[in-house]
């Protein structure tokens, strides 16, 4: 399984939208384990553009602190699962808490 996380300055960004990079790691889900972790630059900021880009690059969930509620449904769209409201900011330990039922959230912190 593949997650998407935005990442600025090494940790997780706190709005979804306006990342320098993207973390794309890739678990054993049996295990719970990661197989492996790329750091990507993100494309860029345009409306509908990075959920049809993660598909392409085969995620199945983004995790994120914040994101609006047209992203999310066009991630939907695209048969992404999202979560949101993470406050992890090391990308690799969201998704290890996550796939261990231990992720933290706090609410989305998008208010569009």
């Amino acid at each position: 399984m593949r997650y998407a996380i935005p990442v600025n300055g090494g940790v997780t960004s706190p709005h979804f939208g306006h990342c320098e990079y993207f973390a794309l790691i890739d678990t054993d889900e049996n295990e719970k384990k990661i197989i492996r972790k790329e750091l990507i630059p993100s494309p860029g900021h345009q409306p509908g553009l990075l959920p049809e880009w993660l598909a392409e690059q085969g995620v199945a969930f983004v995790i994120a602190a914040g994101m609006g509620s047209r992203a999310q449904s066009l991630f939907e769209q695209h048969r992404i699962g999202v979560i949101v409201g993470a406050v992890e900011s090391d990308p690799e330990k969201a998704v290890l808490s996550y796939l261990n039922d231990q992720l933290a959230t706090e609410g989305n912190i998008c208010d569009h």
